[in-house]
């Protein structure tokens, strides 16, 4: 899941760090991607439901800056990655 976003993090020198939450009572399951230069206080949370034909389906990305209160939310990978260039980008450079 994310496989592009996590060739631009790799390719930008950052790390990453990937875990799974399945929680009970909700029928949609959450992926969470943790990833910063030093410290992993950035993250992306995917929450994702099942197909009848076992296909996952993205219902919704939410990326949290440098623990932000309020979320960016994205519909897909692509808008998603299209935000993170160049914010990344003045981020790295400030740095």
């Amino acid at each position: 899941m994310l496989n592009r976003t996590k060739q631009y993090l790799r390719n930008q020198g950052l790390r990453y760090q990937k875990s799974y939450i399945r929680p009970l009572m909700a029928p949609e399951s959450v992926y969470v991607l943790k990833f910063g230069k030093d410290a992993f206080n950035n993250r992306v949370i995917v929450r994702y439901t099942h197909t009848w034909t076992g296909r996952q389906r993205i219902t919704e990305i939410d990326l949290r800056l440098h623990k932000q209160k309020h979320p960016r939310v994205f519909k897909n990978e692509n808008e998603l990655l299209a935000y993170l260039e160049p914010h990344i980008e003045v981020r790295e450079g400030n740095e």
